[in-house]
């Protein structure tokens, strides 16, 4: 044998050690728990045969605690790049067979490199995360590491798609990376963000809690809005990052993919010409109202199970991705609170900086009241929202079904929120307040001293209703653009967004905006 196919054969043989990472003892405990493999996961997410992998040959550097003796080939994290649906990603996914998918500085240069790389040709980055966090051993090396990782997120941000899967552990500073990115999803049972565990909150406040109470999927997807998704399996997780980056750009300077669709656009859907109860305070489901319009009734929600009040999610229009957002009437008659604030401004700052247009369908009876949410800051909250809306730049599509209250009017994609359509159902109603609450205000001493303050009262809230709650009163002044059959919903809103396809707007030059934190 030449010296040259004795290379090559030891090349073959360091490619199959390093891809055995931590071993087959490793992976078996990894099957083991119901998880698949670093290598497995971006076989599954990539297009077949697409992967081309960087730094297969790279060790730690690390001779403290005899960790020169302890080394494997790649260390920790396969990265590299490919394509799904023939679309440039590149990808990292930590292996937890190789010490745990401990953080080294090595290993964070391996990331850091995965980022630079497609920020210079700008492609999205998917991060699979499996991680016991820092490597103890490499002191703060290690911790300096996560920090170049998240210098790299802060400066992609608005620039390219970014999306973590957690698929095993995440603590201690390891979860600052996934916060960042644009979308996190976990997987139920075996995934767990936190900052400290178990032992440590034990120690120091001296509550019980298991991994999963403190920071299991759950927790996150209903609670603390850090997850976006949770999904039952790993294969589950991989094939809806597939499906996010169907509605997204490659970059801020592209547009998303048009998804040729057979749903006609002159479709007609007399459903909705019956959808809103004659009783104002009877809810229904905007979810119906959504799959009615929306191509082929296809919606893919985002932040799903957390602040279930407002619904925000992907779907299309004569196949043309955009960003949905809607008051869910079935949820706290779809009132806005922090948490709802919150979470739609987050989306409609994502779908703005990658030129997703916006639908908004709103029914909404104003901000949730009361001492929780005046405390936990609703006043900043809900401003997020206004500023979400007041800053986006792309096409904006607001149809108003049925309230529209107050502040809550304001901050929902309205006219002066530089609304560029804005339609209403005629069961739209358009005021401060709702007739009940008004005529309180308006005639409460007449009321009282009233005869028969019930007839009265009936009798002054036709009259406002007449006057204020109905879309026509805003259609005089223009703030609505026309006042619209429900039925013909779908068709309005695809000729409106045809017919902005082309805006240009930007907003007066800075550094940065200080949005109300």
């Amino acid at each position: 044998m030449s010296q040259q196919l004795e290379q090559i054969k030891a090349l073959i043989e360091l490619r199959e050690k390093a891809r055995l990472g931590g071993g087959q003892k490793r992976i078996d405990s990894q099957h083991q728990k119901g998880k698949y493999t670093a290598r497995e996961r971006i076989n599954m997410l990539l297009d077949e045969g697409s992967f081309e992998e960087f730094d297969m040959f790279v060790t730690h550097r690390c001779t403290n605690f005899g960790m020169e003796k302890q080394t494997f080939l790649g260390d920790g994290v396969v990265t590299g790049y490919g394509t799904i649906n023939g679309r440039l990603v590149y990808v990292f996914a930590q292996d937890f067979t190789v010490f745990g998918g401990s953080l080294s500085e090595t290993l964070a240069l391996k990331i850091c490199k995965v980022l630079d790389q497609a920020m210079k040709v700008g492609a999205p980055v998917i991060g699979l995360n499996d991680s016991g966090g820092a490597r103890i051993q490499e002191g703060v090396n290690a911790l300096a590491g996560y920090t170049e990782i998240f210098q790299r997120n802060i400066l992609a941000s608005g620039v390219i798609p970014q999306i973590s899967a957690i698929f095993g552990p995440c603590a201690g500073g390891a979860v600052y990376s996934p916060a960042l990115t644009d979308f996190n999803i976990m997987t139920r049972g075996t995934s767990y963000m936190f900052l400290t565990g178990p032992s440590v909150v034990k120690s120091v406040t001296g509550e019980d809690v298991t991994q999963e109470q403190l920071g299991g999927a759950s927790v996150h997807t209903t609670k603390s809005g850090v997850a976006h998704f949770a999904v039952d399996n790993e294969v589950d997780g991989l094939g809806l990052i597939r499906e996010l980056l169907s509605y997204m750009p490659q970059n801020n300077m592209e547009e998303p993919p048009y998804v040729p669709t057979d749903d006609p656009i002159q479709r007609l859907e007399d459903s909705l010409n019956e959808i809103i109860p004659d009783n104002p305070n009877k809810a229904y489901d905007m979810y119906e109202v959504i799959g009615a319009t929306v191509d082929d009734g296809k919606f893919l929600e985002v932040h799903k199970d957390y602040a279930k009040n407002i619904i925000v999610g992907f779907a299309r229009f004569g196949g043309s991705a955009v960003g949905i957002i809607a008051n869910q009437p079935k949820v706290l008659a779809g009132v806005l609170d922090c948490n709802a604030s919150r979470k739609a401004a987050r989306f409609i700052r994502f779908c703005d900086a990658f030129n997703i247009p916006l639908v908004t369908f709103v029914d909404v009876p104003g901000f949730l009241p009361g001492t929780q949410q005046e405390y936990g800051g609703v006043i900043l909250h809900g401003a997020k929202l206004l500023y979400a809306y007041g800053e986006a730049t792309v096409p904006k599509v607001t149809v108003t079904l049925r309230k529209s209250y107050g502040g809550a009017y304001c901050v929902m994609s309205s006219k002066h929120l530089r609304g560029d359509i804005n339609y209403a159902w005629p069961s739209a109603e358009i005021a401060v307040m709702g007739p009940s609450g008004a005529i309180g205000i308006l005639y409460g001493k007449e009321m009282a001293a009233a005869e028969d303050p019930a007839a009265f009262k009936a009798e002054k809230e036709k009259e406002y209703r007449d006057a204020f709650a109905n879309p026509y009163n805003a259609a005089k002044y223009g703030y609505i653009d026309d006042v619209i059959e429900p039925r013909n919903t779908r068709f309005r809103v695809i000729r409106a967004l045809e017919q902005l396809s082309t805006k240009k707007l930007s907003n007066p030059a800075k550094k940065h905006d200080n949005l109300p934190l």
